[in-house]
């Protein structure tokens, strides 16, 4: 099971979260999308040279584009659809095939779950943080934080005055300490006060800098080596307003340390919400989480159907 259970109350109102941060992506490509759709009586090349440019200009990038087109094409001519109307929903079926994946949801198993947090500078990676250990706390859940970007005294501080408000207990060293040592003191922590999730903060290093990465394998190997026994994942926090630049940032992130999920965030600040189909389609890592707001319930599992849905809606 996922990590945020609600009622079926609390689904809607999380489902009208959803909708309402994707206004700009709805606004800015899939009515465009749509009309497009609705503005033709037959589905012919000038359709699909004009949809191939929407999904290019929303950031779906232009591999995705044409394979999505071409797929668009082939079932069109196999299920003899010759209705545009008809076509906008085989494309939303397209999307939500592309989209899909068994790893879906980022779990909280029974024993020690341990969670390193990479990402740039930006990206929203200590709000995430901060949003994440709110909701396994508020379902019962021992949570500890480890201030593991030791490059500016800023992230540790902010960290530090997160998990105050939160009430939870994060291990922190001086500025300019070996990130590694910190997520080693971590986890013996984490053993100790039998914790149910740590979630180990990185430096919000420039995926172009080799030492920062090597840095950054060392503080895995460590965490590694110390909870053998322990879940451990890797979720890289890429911000949405960064379209094409992000899935180069992912390529080298997961190169150095095999990232096991994604949350992208700041959806709800995008026009462009169609790098969500590039990142999965280029990358092949499951979208763990999506942001689309300030709130702690606008960090939502990353639902395709749900997704789609709220685009089209």
């Amino acid at each position: 099971m996922g990590i945020f259970k609600n009622e079926s109350e609390e689904n809607n109102g999380l489902f009208q979260r959803l909708k309402s941060g994707l206004n700009k992506t709805r606004e800015g490509f899939v009515d465009k999308v749509t009309n497009l759709f609705s503005g033709y009586s037959k589905i012919d090349d000038d359709l699909y040279e004009e949809l191939e440019e929407l999904l290019i200009q929303a950031d779906v990038g232009v591999h995705t584009t044409m394979e999505l087109v071409a797929d668009l094409k082939k079932r069109a001519g196999e299920e003899k659809i010759d209705s545009p109307e008809k076509l906008n929903i085989i494309f939303q079926e397209e999307l939500r095939k592309i989209l899909q994946d068994e790893e879906q949801q980022l779990k909280i198993d029974q024993g020690l779950n341990i969670i390193i947090v990479v990402g740039v500078n930006g990206s929203g990676k200590t709000t995430t943080i901060a949003k994440l250990a709110k909701r396994v706390k508020d379902s019962g859940k021992k949570v500890i934080l480890a201030a593991g970007d030791t490059f500016r005294a800023a992230a540790i501080d902010q960290l530090q005055i997160w998990a105050g408000r939160l009430g939870v207990d994060v291990i922190a060293q001086s500025e300019g300490a070996d990130s590694a040592a910190v997520a080693y003191d971590a986890v013996q922590s984490a053993r100790s006060k039998d914790a149910d999730l740590l979630i180990v903060d990185t430096a919000g290093r420039l995926h172009t800098q080799k030492n920062l990465m090597e840095e950054l394998k060392k503080v895995k190997r460590v965490v590694e080596k110390e909870a053998v026994d322990a879940d451990i994942q890797v979720l890289l926090i890429l911000d949405a307003t960064n379209g094409q630049n992000a899935i180069s940032q992912a390529k080298l992130f997961n190169e150095a340390v095999k990232v096991d999920g994604i949350a992208l965030t700041k959806l709800d600040g995008t026009a462009k919400g169609g790098i969500v189909v590039a990142i999965k389609n280029e990358l092949g890592i499951p979208i763990k989480l999506i942001g689309v707001g300030e709130d702690a319930k606008d960090l939502q599992d990353f639902n395709p159907d749900e997704f789609v849905k709220a685009l089209f809606s």
